[in-house]
């Protein structure tokens, strides 16, 4: 916003900060429970990041809707609509997200294992950090805004009854508005307008209905068909970058050695005496048995 009272840069820098604070809780809570670090981990902060910030907005679209509703109500009265308004949007959207993360931790691999405890712990912390730091920031911000405080330096900005004689640069740094008129309450977004006027009716359509269930027993028959076909398992190739040594590498082992099957390797867990001939020739007879 051209306005250094109603702009917003410190609350979201605050939604980004809460993310990162969910990703710092999760890995050293982690850490502390021993749980190996492996270097998949290492892509669950952008995972956090894109969530979280999802969260933030929701947060601030709801507590832009409940100051248009409620402007002359209490802190406590705007942000308990806030919290009615956000909450259930942000605590399905995190549940399903939990709820994926730890059931892939039933896998087979310990790296993804890893990966998916660190990952679902995160988005539970970032949750909680929405939900309690990000609310009292919101608070903040709007006593800021009420104080008529300056975005960066928190100072009283000037009433600006002499607005008229400086300019639009002047008024949107240093009083808040580049109009010439006083501030007016912001209309509805455009995007909310497209919903509420053109594609709420679209799809509570009686046509639109009956296709969209349609539609969506066919999506849940080929989920539940694709569940029972899926197998566990993991192509190496698909870990490397298109140009490493190592695609032709398996494309040779696959084509002249896929028929020998697995390399088989013997142990021997006692210490031996390689010195001594018969010892060796011992060896040898065995490995001649296990071949």
């Amino acid at each position: 916003r051209l306005s250094c009272i109603r702009n917003n840069i410190w609350l979201a820098s605050c939604g980004v900060l809460s993310s990162g604070l969910a990703v710092l809780s999760s890995f050293g809570l982690m850490l502390f429970c021993g749980v190996p670090f492996v270097v998949t981990v290492a892509n669950a902060p952008f995972l956090i990041l894109g969530v979280g910030v999802d969260d933030m907005f929701i947060m601030i679209a709801s507590w832009e809707q409940s100051l248009r509703k409620k402007e002359k109500s209490s802190v406590k009265s705007l942000l308990t609509e806030t919290y009615s308004e956000a909450a259930l949007s942000v605590t399905i959207t995190t549940l399903t997200d939990v709820l994926a993360f730890f059931i892939g931790t039933w896998t087979a691999f310990p790296s993804v294992r890893s990966f998916c405890l660190y990952t679902g712990t995160a988005f539970v912390f970032c949750y909680v950090y929405t939900m309690t730091f990000f609310g009292a920031v919101l608070v903040l911000n709007h006593k800021r805004e009420q104080g008529n405080r300056h975005w960066l330096t928190c100072m009283r900005v000037g009433g600006g009854e002499d607005q008229a004689e400086n300019s639009c640069l002047y008024n949107a740094c240093c009083i808040g508005s580049c109009s010439r008129q006083p501030s007016q309450p912001e209309g509805e977004h455009p995007m909310s307008i497209f919903f509420k006027k053109y594609y709420g009716p679209f799809v509570t359509n009686k046509w639109i209905k009956l296709l969209v269930v349609l539609l969506y027993g066919a999506y849940l028959g080929g989920s539940v068909y694709g569940c029972t076909q899926i197998r566990e398992g993991i192509d190496l190739r698909n870990l490397a970058n298109d140009d490493s040594y190592v695609i032709p590498y398996y494309d040779d082992d696959e084509k002249y050695f896929s028929t020998y099957g697995p390399r088989v390797m013997a142990v021997i867990t006692e210490s031996a005496d390689y010195w001594n001939e018969t010892v060796r020739l011992g060896i040898e007879s065995c490995a001649q048995n296990l071949e």
